[in-house]
């Protein structure tokens, strides 16, 4: 054993395989919005663990639903019924278009657990050549090999060989693309309703009218991943209904969970019909310490009056937002967003701004387009949402003066 193991390093330690360039910092408590370093350090967490940490840190709802099951019992396997799975599903359901509900444990599962349903749903109907997907530039679905193919980002696919096949990759927002690239092997429409990844570009409500209206012309399913906009971050329970309309299938994972790894596959039961035993599976999914956490965060999330909270919130921060626009024009390009999934597409490199918004003690998160990312908990309070406007200016300055 090396010498010093179990002890923390001057700096990234090479045990831990070198996939992430990090902040050279180890957060050791949080208190709702707050993050405090091993250091005694105070920072405002608008990442939110990359949408994550729905109701902030050491909620205690989810310290109760968590401390309770884990005395009780941690895992079972899906060999047998778990009585948690059991009422988050329904809990689901009865919140949403869906009917049955697939659990798992992340977002890149959920949308390859999705990927997976719209191709074995044509094949239980005689049809498994209809195994084709549409998907968009600028998305992202998660780091898995049929996962990044459907994205087709170059950086994250290099270096990994063949691209697993069966995408159909179109530049965003283009109706008359989408339908002349419907053919006889097409089985689905996957789309974010809001691009997180690829710069929190939200897809305008019309452009989701019509891809449903394209899926229920050519027979095709409408798969919504709503990883990161899912469970109230857009200022519904899902983005979805912003527009009207209800998806066949959807993944969501991230805001589930409230920090524990949860993911799930919704679906009506026509959609989910080819799901039968023995077609797909996973060891921890719907595991009972999860989806005991799952029912606290919905439930809270539930709750009369958080979601019109959640909306007001965004509507406070999105013009502060605008204001900090305004003084800063050599700063910020843009504001975009959907409720409290919000970016500023910047003129100087995201890097730099993220870098000096952590000097000011602010996290937050960069997004492909030059795009940074403002992700509260949802029930960060009002002063907390202009402290972090605050330290943005200041971030601004900073960056202004190198």
């Amino acid at each position: 054993m090396a010498s010093g193991a179990g002890a923390l390093s001057e700096g990234p330690n090479p045990a831990v395989m070198g996939t992430y360039g990090r902040f050279n910092i180890v957060f050791e408590r949080g208190e709702g919005s707050w993050l405090i370093s091993n250091q005694g350090e105070r920072y405002l967490d608008f990442g939110s663990g990359i949408a994550v940490n729905t109701l902030g840190h050491a909620h205690p709802d989810l310290i109760s639903a968590l401390t309770e099951q884990a005395a009780k019992v941690w895992h079972t396997s899906n060999l047998y019924r778990i009585e948690g799975q059991e009422r988050l599903a329904e809990m689901l359901c009865e919140a949403s278009f869906a009917e049955a509900v697939f659990f798992c444990n992340s977002g890149a599962e959920a949308c390859e657990g999705a990927i997976k349903l719209a191709r074995r749903y044509h094949f239980a109907n005689g049809q498994p050549e209809r195994n084709r997907i549409i998907t968009f530039e600028g998305s992202f679905h998660g780091r898995t090999l049929a996962t990044i193919a459907a994205a087709g980002n170059p950086k994250h696919l290099e270096g990994f060989g063949p691209e697993a096949p069966g995408f159909d990759r179109l530049p965003f927002a283009d109706h008359d693309a989408v339908e002349k690239a419907i053919t006889d092997e097409t089985a689905a429409i996957m789309i974010e309703p809001v691009m997180g990844e690829g710069g929190i570009k939200a897809i305008p409500k019309e452009c989701l009218q019509g891809l449903r209206a394209l899926c229920d012309k050519h027979g095709l399913l409408l798969v919504i991943d709503e990883v990161q906009t899912g469970i109230g971050r857009s200022g519904k329970l899902f983005a979805y209904e912003w527009a009207d309309i209800k998806p066949d299938v959807m993944a969501i994972a991230k805001g589930i969970g409230g920090g524990f790894p949860l993911g799930t596959v919704m679906a009506t039961n026509e959609a989910a019909k080819g799901m039968v035993p023995g077609t797909h599976g996973s060891t921890f999914g719907g595991n009972p310490l999860g989806v005991a956490v799952g029912c606290a965060v919905l439930a809270a999330v539930l709750k009369d009056g958080f979601l019109e909270d959640v909306q007001q919130k965004a509507s406070r921060l999105r013009q502060a937002l605008a204001e900090l626009e305004d003084k800063y024009p050599d700063m910020v390009e843009e504001v975009r967003g959907l409720g409290l999934l919000t970016g500023l597409k910047l003129k100087p490199a995201v890097g730099d701004v993220v870098n000096a918004c952590f000097e000011e003690q602010l996290l937050t998160v960069p997004a492909g387009d030059n795009v940074i990312r403002l992700i509260p908990p949802l029930n960060v309070s009002n002063d907390e949402l202009s402290d972090a406007v605050s330290r943005i200016g200041k971030a601004f300055e900073k960056v202004r003066q190198k």
